[in-house]
């Protein structure tokens, strides 16, 4: 098949899930054209079966706002009619499917049908979709998509409950790409530069938005730390940092927490990593918690949206209601507190995300896609 992937080219959980989809798409032989304003983070050119296209919005100035939805669908046209692609999976409702549809009846009227796949990673639904502003947009967009996807079944109650959606909603989780695991020839960093032997390492990987509840972390990691020996990683960049860095020093715990800002080493890090916290407001699905039980790591998150969908109560790790880090520290001592049981959940973290390998996933997206075809014809 040939594919147009639409998504945000930038660290956030929906370009990586678009990203990496696309390139296991290539890998087994489809025809891949990543379509953004960017090259996305993840994206190695290095596949025959892979393409990128630029999506430029040139400055007007009649427009204080540059139309990336006109330009986008617009690129989008002309990339179905150079590289005769058949079908368009867009990530986010908007601006994504909504220049999708508009692209699909600018090609309808030249006679050409293309099918539109969009998933809904989130934000896109829960935050910002749901604003009156955009409210009606968006519902429209989902609407019009000839098959929908959520990355969780959680995610799916709330389409639904926040918009009148008349279309099906597949739920295929987001996935991680377990063979791509590094060895230790391939790593330059060894464990005693972010940490001493006797040390936890707790990490902890976002953008640093308010709904990550970033203090949480900091207070969390307080009280594991008055407990036993152990260092902190804040991965990532955002509004929120700030606040955490001062936190830390009120705390005067600044010595045992690094913030390595946003990072291409994410996986490096988490090989050296013993516990992962994400006790957010919510998660569609929880993205980062997998990553990190791809290497092997327990996660201490909140009970919050798709995180009880992927982190496991008492088996990958625990939950616990929003706000409570006491309850959260306790949870997290009770892993940390002796080797054995740290061991019990290392494995119990990665049989957990086994059965989330994209190898089990990617299936699940090519048979709604060769449904979508037949809705072509």
């Amino acid at each position: 098949m040939k594919i147009a992937i639409v998504c945000y080219p930038t660290f956030g959980g929906s370009g990586v899930v678009a990203t990496e989809l696309g390139l296991e798409l290539a890998r087994r032989g489809h025809e891949i054209h990543f379509i953004t304003y960017r090259q996305p983070v993840r994206l190695a050119l290095l596949n025959p079966n892979v393409h990128y296209h630029e999506v430029n919005v040139p400055e007007y100035p009649l427009f204080h706002y540059q139309p990336y939805e006109l330009a986008l669908s617009s690129k989008l046209v002309d990339m179905v009619k150079l590289y005769n692609i058949e079908l368009l999976h867009v990530h986010y409702a908007i601006p994504h499917a909504y220049a999708g549809y508009m692209a699909k009846q600018m090609l309808k009227s030249e006679g050409i049908k293309v099918p539109m796949v969009t998933t809904l990673h989130g934000t896109d639904i829960t935050l910002v979709g749901n604003h009156p502003f955009y409210k009606t947009a968006v519902n429209f967009s989902i609407n019009k998509s000839d098959i929908v996807t959520s990355v969780s079944q959680s995610l799916k109650d709330a389409t639904y409950e926040l918009f009148n959606v008349k279309k099906e909603i597949h739920v295929i989780p987001n996935f991680i790409e377990l063979d791509k695991n590094l060895t230790d020839d391939t790593i330059p960093c060894r464990r005693s530069v972010m940490a001493k032997k006797e040390e936890r390492i707790i990490t902890h990987i976002s953008n640093f938005r308010k709904v990550k509840r970033i203090p949480d972390i900091i207070k969390i990691f307080y009280k594991i730390q008055e407990q036993i020996p152990a260092k902190l990683m804040m991965v990532g960049d955002g509004p929120e940092k700030g606040k955490a860095e001062m936190l830390c020093q009120q705390l005067g715990i600044q010595d045992k927490v690094i913030f390595f800002g946003n990072s291409y080493e994410i996986d490096r890090i988490l090989s050296y990593s013993d516990l992962f916290l994400l006790p957010s407001e919510t998660e569609s699905f929880g993205l980062a918690a997998l990553e990190a039980m791809a290497w092997s790591v327990p996660v201490i998150s909140s009970n919050s949206g798709g995180l009880p969908e992927v982190n496991f109560n008492g088996v990958s790790g625990y939950l616990s209601n929003v706000g409570d880090t006491d309850a959260m520290a306790e949870n997290a001592l009770k892993i940390l507190i002796d080797d054995a049981t740290l061991n019990k959940f290392k494995e119990n973290a990665l049989s957990v995300a086994k059965q989330f390998d994209i190898k089990n996933i990617l299936p699940l997206y090519e048979a709604l896609y060769r449904k979508a075809l037949k809705i072509k014809q």
